[in-house]
């Protein structure tokens, strides 16, 4: 069979995803694979589209006509969201504008997909995130009596400890771990972008535990990753959203308030920033523990909860919205910490 010879745009694909994104835009594993999802569901609906192999697809096959027509069938065809249409959105820019300083001759048609516009109306969309209540109940659900269960209690407590993202958390590797006063992890974002965030004793007590009990896979236990499957492999995002789903339903037997929500693992991030926000904890010190590149994103947890919104409306009108005796009353940072400690 005579090979195939590589078209313009399969040379194209190769230097962007092996040399432009992790050299030179220095981007995480995680956001290298989403671009790599985005442009591969493309070139998928390219070929469908034009009738023709994907490895015979050449750059001019991406017209703006055809990714608008590849933007409906997201989200007509595979029901994807406002947040995840502009995402893979997001990633074809980003490769147009890389193709455009190498290929002149298609600087129109590459122009015209960069000015492809974002659709608003993501940012209208609910953060899903846990009360107190459901996270005790989340936690309390899960039996601690198998190694299994162990790991899971551990993952989802430091998850919540930290609010770190899901892909930082599987990240971590026992050396990144410091279990000994002051107790932190280091946790490597986006960007590469390392920062330490400190954990309570009790969530250092877990990890401690969970150490202990599993004999790592690695030649050097120090490069063994924290959080492993049954095979000892590390663990997938995957894999982290089906036990996170398991649980919820289990805690949801009991609290029915679990029974509406879409929760996944980005959830746990925002519960614990709507607990630090709960907490008085301002919002650059938010920020900076959940390792956000503007404060701006930090800002849309003042607009998520809806007990902010009461406190806040009752400093106008107090005597409409007093609570009344024995009511539930907000977590100070005290309070937070305590309850944190304890988990």
């Amino acid at each position: 069979m005579r090979p195939v010879k590589p078209t313009d745009l399969g040379r194209e694909l190769v230097r962007f995803f092996e040399d432009y994104l992790p050299a030179q835009r220095g981007v995480s594993p995680h956001t290298l694979r989403s671009y790599r999802d985005a442009l591969l569901l493309l070139l998928q609906f390219a070929a469908r589209d034009s009738k023709r192999a994907i490895e015979r697809l050449e750059i001019a096959d991406l017209t703006p006509e055809r990714i608008i027509r590849f933007l409906s069938f997201l989200e007509s065809e595979r029901k994807n969201g406002i947040a995840t249409r502009n995402a893979r959105l997001g990633a074809i820019h980003v490769f147009a504008r890389f193709m455009a300083s190498h290929h002149p001759e298609q600087l129109g048609s590459l122009q015209c997909i960069i000015g492809l516009p974002f659709k608003h109306g993501a940012q209208d969309a609910p953060i899903e995130y846990l009360e107190r209540g459901e996270i005790e109940a989340l936690l309390a659900g899960i039996d601690r009596t198998t190694l299994a269960g162990r790991r899971d209690y551990a993952l989802f407590a430091l998850m919540f400890n930290t609010g770190a993202r899901v892909q930082e958390v599987l990240d971590l590797r026992r050396r990144d771990v410091r279990l000994d006063a002051p107790c932190q992890v280091r946790l490597q974002g986006k960007g590469s972008k390392v920062r330490l965030c400190p954990i309570w004793p009790a969530t250092a007590r877990l990890l401690r535990e969970l150490i202990q009990e599993i004999r790592p896979v690695d030649a050097d236990p120090a490069d063994a990753f924290l959080f492993t499957n049954a095979h000892g492999r590390q663990m997938t995002r995957f894999g982290v959203r089906y036990l996170l789903r398991k649980h919820v339903a289990a805690a949801a037997r009991s609290v029915t308030t679990l029974r509406g929500k879409r929760i996944h693992p980005h959830s746990m991030r925002h519960s614990t920033a709507v607990a630090l926000l709960k907490a008085g904890v301002d919002f650059a010190t938010i920020s900076q523990w959940l390792g956000h590149a503007s404060l701006n994103t930090t800002m849309r947890y003042a607009r998520a909860d809806l007990d902010l919104k009461r406190q806040a409306i009752s400093q106008v009108f107090p005597d409409a919205l007093a609570p009344p005796r024995g009511g539930h009353l907000l977590l100070d940072g005290r309070g937070l910490v305590g309850w944190l400690r304890r988990m």
